[in-house]
């Protein structure tokens, strides 16, 4: 990636160049090296470059096979950068092998690419360091990721179904109401006489489509355009998530399955070597914004010397089972483990859960697209009904 530096020389003279650096970071420490006071750096990078995206899971994997065949740290990283064929990867790969070999430590090398290693997978990596267990602690976080995407991959694996039904449904109402109706409207006219109620409204529906289809398309365009721009703002995702929690079944596992991925990240950490102070701090942005300051507020417990099943009771971010088993970690000294299991026992009851509503939801929707079909089309033969009866 290419960055424009502005900076001043050794003799106090302003100059502008460009190199290539990974990360602005990186750009910052060559120009530093070089004995230049940094006055601003371009981010802007060069038309064609793009973000880094280094999969953790098969990196970790991957390194942890060489590191077990007996490859040093850095060996390892040569390897790993050497056979990386995507341009942008290999440039975070060779930087981190530039700061190991200039004896940086790995934590601290990975901590200075933010954009490809997040702080937890940095934290993971810093607290194996100091019994040497890298290795150990790679193959933890790949276990802990790979249980946060079974889960997600189960929660969206239910929604598919329900995503298809009501797609195709809302095709087939519009299909009928926009291009059917207004052809038996006009039908109707020719004809005369007087339609039911029900039906004169739907005719009228469909007569509106066919005047100003071009118009109400566009406004529902511009409609879905305005809504999916404001679930991408944050406040509108608070608001939500605050809405859902409220709804007394949905609003509990919401709560669990946040509350699974703090005790799973906790445990990994905990079992890592991170004092539970710190791995508190570290995983505070997992659970919704209503719910941060009640973990900031058990952490503050903690570190005040509160015992932490207490000060997780009294933010209520536990529950009947999971106290009792807080309780034995306390009492075993096994808080990692115990978390780790605390987190099973939710996702179990999130599984069941999902395939429970999964069971519900589908034959319900249909049922009701199915009663909205059927009410259009009786709507819209009930005259010819009455026609062919008065006939008779």
């Amino acid at each position: 990636m290419r960055f424009r530096i502005t900076a001043l020389d050794a003799v106090h003279a302003t100059a502008i160049f460009e190199m290539d650096a990974t990360d602005e970071r990186d750009a910052r420490r060559q120009a530093l090296a070089r004995g230049l006071r940094v006055l601003s750096i371009d981010a802007a990078r060069i038309w064609g470059a793009r973000r880094a995206r280094l999969a953790l899971v098969p990196f970790s994997n991957e390194l942890v096979a060489l590191l077990e065949a007996g490859l040093t740290l850095v060996e390892a990283i040569d390897a790993l950068t050497e056979k990386e064929r995507d341009d942008a990867i290999r440039s975070v790969l060779e930087g981190l092998r530039r700061r190991l070999y200039e004896g940086q430590s790995l934590s601290v090398a990975l901590s200075e690419f933010p954009s490809s290693f997040s702080a937890l997978y940095v934290a993971t990596v810093r607290a194996s360091e100091k019994s040497g267990a890298i290795a150990e602690a790679l193959r933890r976080y790949v276990a802990y990721q790979e249980q946060i995407n079974l889960l997600k991959k189960r929660l969206i694996n239910a929604s598919i179904y329900p995503a298809v039904l009501l797609a195709a449904g809302s095709l087939v109402v519009l299909f009928l109401v926009g291009y059917v109706v207004p052809r038996f409207s006009g039908i109707y006219e020719e004809m005369g006489g007087e339609l039911p109620f029900a039906s004169r409204m739907l005719m009228q529906w469909g007569r509106l489509l066919d005047a100003h289809g071009v118009a109400i398309l566009t406004g529902f365009l511009l409609s879905a355009g305005l809504l999916a721009y404001a679930a991408m703002r944050p406040a509108t995702r608070v608001a939500a998530g605050q809405a859902l929690l409220r709804i007394p079944a949905l609003g509990r596992q919401a709560q669990l399955y946040q509350l699974a991925r703090l005790y799973r990240t906790v445990g990994m950490l905990l079992r890592g070597g991170l004092p539970v102070v710190t791995a508190f701090d570290m995983t505070r942005g997992l659970l919704a914004v209503s719910a941060q300051p009640r973990l900031a507020a058990a952490t503050r417990a903690v570190r005040e010397g509160r015992s932490l099943t207490d000060a997780l009771t009294a933010q209520g971010l536990t529950t009947p089972v999971a106290e009792r088993m807080l309780r034995v970690g306390e009492k075993s000294g096994n808080m990692g483990d115990m978390m780790e299991r605390i987190a099973a026992f939710y996702d179990e009851e999130l599984s069941r859960f999902v395939d429970v509503a999964t069971r519900l939801i589908e034959p319900a929707m249909m049922a009701v697209i199915g009663l909205i079909i059927g009410a259009i089309v009786v709507l819209m033969y009930f005259p010819i009904f009455e026609l062919a009866g008065s006939v008779r």
